[in-house]
């Protein structure tokens, strides 16, 4: 597996676009909403979840591993 350094705010990002997809897809799957206000809720949170991850997985896998940062 490789392993590569994360900075505490990097780690803090991650979770919370893991957090406004888990919350999208909650609303699309809940029945407190009438039906057009849970869809459309659901699909923008789903959508801003995982359109937010795509910049932070390339930015993640841009950095060096950790092997290589100690030299090992």
């Amino acid at each position: 597996m490789k392993e590569r350094g994360l900075t505490i705010p990097e780690i803090g990002l991650i979770a919370g676009t893991r957090v406004v997809f888990g919350i999208g897809l909650g609303l699309l799957i809940a029945g407190k909403l009438n039906h057009d206000t849970r869809k459309g809720a659901g699909w923008a949170l789903v959508a801003i979840g995982a359109l937010s991850t795509i910049p932070i997985v390339i930015d993640v896998l841009a950095k060096p591993r950790l092997a290589e940062q100690t030299g090992k």
